[in-house]
């Protein structure tokens, strides 16, 4: 079982990383402790490696710093579902293999609630109902799988699609 922690819509890289803490004003692992630390400053306190984010649309939308996804990734938020992500936002977890769905569980999930996440299903289940997530495209699964696209290309000497 997982954490639920829920957002809104238009999410901002700023409110995930404010850009005084960005890595090479503070550290990469200073990261941790600054994540929503205005929107929400318990979290880096209370997230635990496999906590996933239910959020609104517009997720990660706001400057393109690579360091907000970055610093979900370092706490170890396991997967990201919103019903629309900001488009380098989007990329930007791609190439660090952080999972975005693109779906709208925000009527009803709640915010610390405990559910099972199942990436290969993909689905989520809470109180005895089961929520079938988006299915990747193979060449997105094959990233998340690596660890993220410099992961993918390490271990296979190829980019994705190339196969």
């Amino acid at each position: 079982m997982v954490i639920v922690w829920k957002f809104g819509a238009d999410v901002d890289t700023d409110q995930i990383v404010p850009g005084r803490y960005a890595p090479y004003m503070t550290s990469e692992e200073a990261l941790r402790s600054h994540v929503f630390v205005e929107a929400r400053p318990d979290f880096a306190k209370r997230v635990r490696p496999g906590d996933i984010i239910i959020a609104g649309p517009n997720f990660g939308c706001g400057s393109s710093r690579e360091y907000a996804p970055r610093a979900l990734k370092l706490v170890g938020i396991a997967a990201i579902l919103a019903p629309a992500f900001a488009r380098i936002f989007y990329r930007n977890a791609l190439n660090l293999g952080i999972p975005l769905f693109e779906i709208d569980l925000t009527t009803v999930a709640e915010d610390g609630q405990e559910v099972e996440l199942d990436l290969e299903g993909p689905d989520i289940r809470t109180g005895g109902e089961v929520y079938p997530l988006p299915e990747p495209p193979d060449f997105v699964r094959r990233i998340w799988d690596a660890g993220g696209t410099i992961e993918y290309y390490r271990q296979t000497k190829r980019f994705p699609g190339e196969e």
